[in-house]
């Protein structure tokens, strides 16, 4: 019995040493006093045009319809004999009659006037320049442009369906694919019959100002395209530095321009084709010969002059509709045929690329689109099995500096990996199905 109530004291002296260790650990701890210096920030200035917007009531708007400097200053309680003298005073700087509906401008108030009477008037003719009239003490004006950052940018793909598709799926503007087909590789590959496999890489630089808002791709410093299993690489390089013009060669420093584009129209396709011996059913059959290739697009569709030359006919006549006729030197002709409204007139010399008119169906025609003819020799031919002069090559004295140049740019492409989205998509579909079995098993 002794024992048993030895071993019951026991117990309950275990268990009173439990709770006071338990009550002395919950107790809560001194907390320590930590000092903080609390930092002051002061606001950034709102800094643009060269001005300090915080010093300023801020109004801006665009030019409306039957708005002109006058009369905006007007509204806002400038006389009439001042607006005068900033006219006079500012007219060889900038003309005020050139204001464009839609571009925006603003106006810098002062502060505490109660008319708020503005000081400066700031036009913006387009993304990048601006014109200052100010009239706050003296009245002067000036031109300037906001700051522009270049951000150079890599990209690469494979064709599943067209570059256009490849170049959005990853983010990237369409207007690079305009570059490469229009700009680049026009005379090289024909980007209406790019192949499923097909693959690209490209070196480029985006454009903003300010550095937040993208205006657009600046260039093309280097491109690789894998067309048809064949490669075809493009370094742009300068080529006369008094002029700044530049051009696109390859690796080996051949030029990629040719005399004449592919086709007088971007991104159209054939409709028919150089046929001599075509028979029209509606014709009962009859031989009519087909002396030129179409190339269907919509009414308003832009047709580029393949080459420069001189226009030598802007008409309208019989079948062939309104058309243009360029003659390009003692050897080569073309001529642009049923179009909507032609841009040029006899005797106006074009360049390559030029707009010379738009897609119509005007003669005969069943649809819209540009039957393209092709005179050699006086002679009309297919310019699909003509093999054209090619441009002036670089010359001897800049090829070596050429090569050196593209050597490193060459290196960089060759080494961006290309973004495949099918084998992407499989490989995630691989691990998310091998996560869940591993989840399943565990």
């Amino acid at each position: 019995m002794e024992r048993a109530r030895i071993k019951r004291l026991g117990n309950r002296c275990i268990i009173a040493f439990a709770a006071i260790g338990l009550f002395y650990s919950c107790k809560p701890e001194p907390k320590e006093v930590i000092s903080e210096e609390i930092a002051i920030v002061e606001p950034e200035e709102t800094i643009e045009f060269g001005f300090n917007l915080d010093d300023y009531i801020v109004k801006r708007d665009t030019i409306q319809k039957g708005d002109s400097f006058g009369e905006i200053l007007q509204r806002n309680s400038i006389s009439f004999s001042h607006i005068f003298q900033i006219a006079e005073k500012t007219k060889d700087t900038f003309d005020i009659r050139k204001l464009q509906v839609g571009k925006p401008y603003t106006l810098l108030c002062t502060k505490g006037d109660s008319l708020q009477k503005p000081n400066c008037f700031i036009y913006q003719p387009n993304k990048e320049e601006y014109v200052v009239i100010n009239f706050q003490d003296s009245i002067h004006a000036y031109t300037s442009r906001k700051p522009i950052k270049y951000v150079e940018k890599e990209v690469a793909g494979v064709i599943t369906s067209n570059i256009s598709e490849a170049l959005s799926d990853q983010g990237v503007s369409v207007r690079l694919a305009y570059k490469l087909a229009d700009e680049i590789y026009p005379w090289t590959i024909d980007f209406r019959r790019l192949q499923k496999g097909d693959a690209f890489k490209v070196i480029y630089t985006d454009k903003y100002i300010d550095d937040s808002i993208y205006a657009g791709i600046a260039e093309v410093k280097a491109a690789y395209f894998e067309h048809n299993k064949e490669p075809f690489y493009a370094f742009e390089f300068e080529t006369d530095s008094v002029t700044g013009v530049s051009d696109y060669f390859n690796e080996e420093a051949k030029n990629l321009r040719r005399a004449f584009l592919q086709a007088p129209v971007q991104f159209s396709r054939i409709s028919s084709r150089y046929n001599l011996k075509r028979r029209i059913a509606y014709y009962g059959n009859k031989l009519r010969p087909h002396r030129g290739t179409d190339f269907a697009a919509a009414i308003g569709t832009p047709i580029l002059a393949t080459a420069n030359g001189t226009v030598i006919e802007s008409t309208r006549r019989g079948g062939n509709g309104k058309f243009v006729k360029i003659r390009h030197n003692a050897t080569y002709e073309t001529q642009y045929l049923h179009m909507k409204a032609q841009k040029v007139k006899k005797g106006q010399f074009v360049k390559q690329g030029d707009v010379i008119g738009w897609i119509g169906m005007t003669g005969n025609t069943g649809g819209p689109h540009v039957c393209y003819r092709f005179w050699k020799n006086g002679k009309e031919v297919d310019p699909f099995k003509q093999k054209l002069p090619e441009a002036e090559p670089i010359s001897d004295s800049l090829k070596v500096k050429y090569l050196e140049f593209i050597k490193p740019l060459k290196v960089q492409l060759d080494n961006i990996q290309y973004k495949i989205p099918e084998i992407e998509e499989k490989l995630e579909e691989v691990f998310d199905n091998t996560n869940a079995i591993t989840q399943v098993n565990n």
